[in-house]
């Protein structure tokens, strides 16, 4: 069946680990006939959670696609992990989305990956529902969490499905829009539409005044009305509902007993008749002078696509996801690669459900889609009828936290390693694989531990790799504290012409950050102008190698002072010489010292835990800036920390927090280390160097 882009709902299913979000796509599928019986995560055998690590660890570990036809309407669900060390998969799908669906524990109420996918969604002023799943649980209080929501987050919660518990136990849930009862099916089943029950009727009746309150304030002649009269008609409350939560004013509230079938039916109903299509959604893309513009998406213009995932699956080969945005994608055809400026032809289409492929001859504007052996694809990539469309503004990923210096023992393991983690990096956007030149090593860096370990071990098993980790070399800075002066002269003479230069050169400490400065203060011709761009490029080629540990020189003004050359013996390559030894000889008058990075940390965690990751960060030279309470048991902590401390932090903090904290890193500047510390990094160093010149 073809879809229009009126009747198709793209939701991303969101939600701090273990909310049970697996578990939700699995019973949805089922209640709309798709699959026969839903499975378990402990079974290996859900739709969404298919690859062998995903069933091995019994956790989602990428986004899956899955597709329901309801009502009339394509609804295309994104099941994401919850998990901080997968955050990219949510980000690519929350980019392809017209909504999220945030689910929460009812357990345990908001958590902090919620808040912080939350934001996510604010800064794409995304519309977002909220679904509290085990509403059965004695320990859930489902108006206590929407309640929570509203304040944490300062937005208007209106619910839409309420609990049905005054037997002390959960009966099932009422239908505030449609004004019916859900009553808990028997095992297998699903739940039918029922009367509301009389012992109910006034908490129902409380519901549906909040809830029309919050659909008049999707239209002004509905609030008007409202204002007026004091109630609307249930088409009213629909389309004022429809309005306010495309424009992202309101977030709905649903609670479920998802195992039990129970409160997922009046959810189905409501994605498919009031959650916003992607007919007039917002795209950005760039134009010719690199500015951001808007592009609607609509079904009448050119063909244009956005490719927001790309995956490698062991069958059917190379995978590229793909949003359409403007027009129709057709299968059988060749469209332009926008950043490649290369034409790709696109052989048979689908749609999905979890690992099965469904064949299309043709996807809409706002359909996602699915494409196979797309070799020339990468992750951000804009496909178009025609050669000049403008290309998509890239999917923003956040930076790695995690890093691991990764090798092989033998020369041709490590190139197929570094091929496949290149390739590895180009399908997730929130891994960065690449040669450390000051280092010496290959880095492979991404959102933990986790994150990198499972990359690892897919590639060692599928490949038959021998691949081995340590933890990397922090690249640190030299620079002096003081002024100082030296000569050198290059003397060099070898039968024919020998090689002369004489260089007088003064350097001094720059502020923090300004790097190099280099001036010519030689007057009287002691040396030649030409001779001068190989005075500096002696200058530049010492600050490489400092003189405590080797690594770069920065913030370091130099002056040439004097020289002398000879007539015949001298040449750049003499001064360049000259000025390079020259360099190292004041570098040691001058007080050089190392430098280390400071990073910029920002940690979530609960607040009984406040003191611990504060006695934490202070035992790691770190410095705290700022705490902020975010509600819900929740603090944010600011503070700047030096890199070397923080190489193993994304494990620390898991140990510390069991598993709840989070945290992100950013650099910041250079701070000045000495004694034993610094003592400790030179020795290091200088042994990594001796290995380093054994091994070449």
């Amino acid at each position: 069946m073809d879809f229009s882009t009126k009747d198709i709902r793209n939701v991303t299913i969101a939600g701090h680990g273990q909310t049970g979000k697996t578990t939700l796509l699995e019973h949805l599928l089922f209640v709309s006939g798709v699959i026969p019986k839903p499975e378990t995560t402990d079974s290996g055998k859900t739709v969404s959670d298919y690859s062998a690590e995903e069933i091995e660890r019994k956790i989602s570990v990428y986004a899956s696609l899955s597709h329901i036809e309801r009502n009339g309407k394509l609804i295309n669900f994104w099941d994401t992990p919850g998990s901080a060390d997968f955050v990219g998969e949510v980000i690519s799908a929350f980019r392809s989305s017209e909504a999220a669906t945030m689910l929460i524990d009812g357990r345990n109420g908001v958590q902090i990956e919620t808040v912080k996918l939350w934001r996510d969604l604010d800064r794409r002023n995304k519309p977002r529902m909220i679904f509290i799943n085990h509403a059965e649980d004695e320990r859930a209080d489902v108006s206590a969490i929407a309640k929570d929501v509203h304040d944490k987050f300062a937005v208007e919660v209106c619910q839409v499905t309420i609990p049905m518990n005054k037997s002390g136990k959960f009966e099932g849930v009422i239908d505030v829009l449609n004004g019916k009862a859900y009553f808990v099916p028997e095992a297998g089943k699903i739940e039918v539409a029922a009367e509301v029950p009389n012992e109910y009727q006034d908490e129902y009746k409380t519901a549906l005044g909040v809830l029309t309150g919050s659909a008049a304030e999707g239209d002004d002649e509905l609030l008007i009305k409202f204002i007026d009269e004091g109630e609307l008609t249930s088409e009213e409350i629909a389309y004022g509902l429809k309005i306010a939560l495309k424009n992202n004013r309101i977030v709905p509230s649903f609670c479920a007993n998802v195992t039990e079938n129970s409160g997922l039916v009046p959810y189905l109903d409501f994605v498919a008749e009031i959650a916003p299509s992607p007919e007039e959604a917002i795209e950005t893309a760039k134009n010719q002078d690199d500015e951001t513009v808007s592009v609607l998406i609509a079904s009448s213009d050119v063909m244009s696509a956005l490719v927001v995932k790309t995956a490698s699956d062991q069958f059917s080969g190379k995978l590229s996801y793909i949003k359409v945005i403007n027009g129709t994608l057709n299968a059988d055809t060749e469209y332009w690669n926008i950043q490649d400026g290369r034409k790709e032809k696109i052989g048979k289409i689908y749609r999905t459900v979890g690992k099965k492929l469904v064949e299309l001859k043709s996807a809409a504007a706002g359909d996602i889609c699915v494409a196979a052996k797309l070799s020339g694809v990468k992750t951000s990539n804009t496909l178009a009828a025609a050669q000049d469309a403008l290309p998509f503004v890239r999917l923003r990923h956040p930076h790695p936290i995690y890093s691991m210096a990764v090798s092989s023992d033998n020369k041709k393991d490590e190139d197929k390693m570094s091929e496949l983690l290149a390739a590895a990096a180009e399908e997730d956007r929130t891994l960065i694989y690449k040669y450390n030149p000051e280092t010496k090593q290959n880095v492979l860096s991404g959102m933990g531990e986790l994150h990198i370990n499972i990359l690892l071990d897919r590639l060692r098993k599928q490949n038959k790799l021998s691949i081995t980790t340590n933890v990397p070399r922090v690249a640190y800075r030299e620079t002096i504290m003081r002024k100082a002066q030296a000569e050198y002269t290059h003397k060099k003479q070898s039968g024919g012409h020998g090689q002369f230069g004489r260089v007088v050169l003064a350097i001094e400490p720059l502020a923090r950050g300004e790097n190099y400065k280099f001036a010519n203060a030689v007057f009287g011709g002691a040396i030649s102008k030409g001779y001068i761009p190989g005075v500096e490029k002696g200058v530049k080629e010492a600050m490489l190698n400092g003189v405590l540990a080797g690594y770069p020189v920065v913030d370091v003004s130099t002056t040439v002072l004097d020289g002398k050359e000879h007539p015949v013996d001298s040449s750049e390559l003499a001064f360049k010489i000259a000025s390079r030894n020259a360099f190292r000889d004041a570098m040691r008058q001058a007080g050089p010292i190392l430098l280390e990075p400071i990073m910029n940390v920002t940690i979530w965690v609960e607040t009984k835990l406040l003191g611990d990751i504060m006695s934490d960060i202070s035992g790691r030279r770190g410095r705290i800036l700022g705490q902020n309470d975010i509600g819900g048991g929740i603090e944010e902590i600011r503070a700047q920390v030096p890199q070397s401390e923080l190489l193993k932090y994304a494990i620390d903090l898991r140990s510390i927090t069991s598993g709840t904290g989070s945290f992100e890193t950013s650099f910041d500047h250079y701070d000045p280390i000495s004694g034993k510390i610094a003592e400790e990094v030179i020795a290091a160093a200088k042994e990594f160097i001796t290995v380093q010149n054994l091994e070449e």
